[in-house]
């Protein structure tokens, strides 16, 4: 079976971000060559965030996730991200991040995959992720970048 990969909407907007062309180049290439050897699954709340984006560009990030798997947002993750809010691990207004992580949570997702280093790929909240997870019992999912899951073979094509 297949690990799995939740894409937060951070690594979408990177694909076709030209004013990042490192980022771009990278998430591209990763794509293309290693995302296929994972389940990839979005969320409702990723199409949501894309679908809110102005054209030309929401059409656009809107057919990338296209064939995407989408799970569901439950009221199990919902209340999920409302613990971390309360316990100061994010701060309200970024409840969509919260909600990101109480997803790949509750559906048991391996990795969550971001280029969001503020909120997301931060390893002083990542610890507290774990801690309250692992204390509620739900999965705690790795939260990374796609640079984290380039293999050997993709460094070697660039």
């Amino acid at each position: 079976m297949k690990q799995g990969l939740y894409l937060e909407t951070s690594v979408i907007g990177a694909y076709l971000d030209n004013g990042e062309p490192f980022r771009r180049d990278l998430t591209i290439r990763w794509w293309e060559h290693e995302m296929p050897d994972y389940r990839t699954v979005i969320s409702p709340l990723v199409a949501s965030e894309l679908g809110r984006l102005k054209e030309p560009h929401r059409s656009s990030y809107l057919k990338l996730i296209r064939d995407l798997e989408q799970v569901d947002l439950t009221e199990e993750a919902a209340i999920l991200a409302e613990g971390y809010i309360t316990r100061g691990i994010f701060h309200r207004k970024y409840i969509a991040d919260a909600l990101h992580v109480a997803i790949a949570s509750f559906h048991k997702i391996d990795y969550l995959v971001t280029w969001n280093f503020g909120h997301l790929a931060n390893v002083r909240r990542q610890a507290r992720i774990r801690l309250f997870n692992t204390a509620a019992g739900f999965y705690v999912p790795m939260i990374v970048t796609p640079e984290f899951l380039v293999s050997e073979a993709t460094e070697r094509v660039s």
